[in-house]
Order: C-alpha cells, then sequence, then structure tokens
C-alpha cells in the first residue's frame, strides 16, 4: 500500500494490488475516495473523483481538498502508478504542507 503523498491530514496512496484505469485514493479519519484518470493518447484528458467501494466517502472539505490536490499533480501521480506498477520502482511519499489552488 504505497503512499505516495500526504496533503492536509489527507493520505494519497496506492493498494498493492490496483488494477486499471489508473487511479489514487484519498484516506481521511477513516473515509475514502478515489481519483481515476482518464488518459487518451498518453494524455490526461480527465479526472473523476469517485466514492471508494464499501467505504464511507472524504467529508467534503477533504473531498474538495482532494479533487485540487489530484488536479494540481496529476501527472506526477500517473508518473508515480507507472514508475510502482509497470517498472516496479519503490515510491517515496512526499508531504505537501501549503495548500494547492
Amino acid at each position: 500500500m504505497p503512499k505516495i503523498f500526504e496533503y492536509l491530514g489527507i493520505i494519497i496512496m496506492f493498494y498493492s494490488n490496483e488494477h486499471e484505469p489508473i487511479h489514487v485514493h484519498g484516506k481521511y479519519q477513516g473515509c475514502e475516495s478515489k481519483a481515476e484518470f482518464i488518459i487518451v493518447d498518453g494524455k490526461i484528458i480527465k479526472v473523476i473523483i469517485k466514492d471508494a467501494k464499501g467505504k464511507r466517502p472524504l467529508p467534503r472539505k477533504e473531498l474538495k481538498e482532494f479533487k485540487n490536490f489530484v488536479e494540481a499533480f496529476k501527472d506526477d501521480i500517473v508518473q508515480k502508478w507507472i514508475d510502482y506498477f509497470v517498472y516496479h520502482k519503490s515510491i517515496t511519499s512526499i508531504k505537501i504542507e501549503g495548500k494547492v489552488k
């Protein structure tokens, strides 16, 4: 379960047995949502936020911050997915202190 970012108390991570489409989970105090990346011809054309199956979704404030973060860091997140699941590289977690816009 590689943790890739921590942002305002939200843990952004992959599960070790993930599947496509490329996506990332946001966890906060027992709640969880996910962001799926729609990629066409190597470009991210859309990010879709979804509830994680069987989990309570992120609270409204954290969900908004998760959306903002994922949009701002989408290229980094997809690259980390490729590094971890395709190239089997280890992933280093990064803590982001300030709010993204």
